[in-house]
């Protein structure tokens, strides 16, 4: 039997989002945040804002891959948070909702 780690779970059947197959393997940082985006405002059963379970999915991502994930990767992921803000109409990572 083969054992597969949780997070690789939650990525797959999050309960949150439907991702697109592959949103995180993609190599332009707007093209994830675009599908992260369409996924969140689809999804009926988040918890918290669009943006907010967004960048939860894509924080959480980045957070398990750990050292698995490539420093090139890593980089267009955390471009992606740019990106997602930008989507979504936010400046800065603490900028309040207009």
């Amino acid at each position: 039997m083969i054992r597969h780690k949780w997070s690789q779970d939650v990525t797959d059947h999050s309960d949150a989002l439907d991702l697109d197959d592959g949103v995180f393997k993609q190599d332009d940082p707007k093209a994830i945040a675009l599908s992260l985006k369409r996924s969140a405002e689809h999804s009926h059963r988040r918890k918290g804002t669009p943006l907010q379970s967004a960048m939860s999915m894509l924080t959480f991502y980045i957070n398990r891959a750990g050292d698995n994930l490539g420093a090139g990767q890593r980089e267009i992921l955390e471009k992606a948070k740019e990106e997602l803000r930008a989507a979504f109409d936010r400046k800065e990572k603490g900028d309040a909702a207009r």
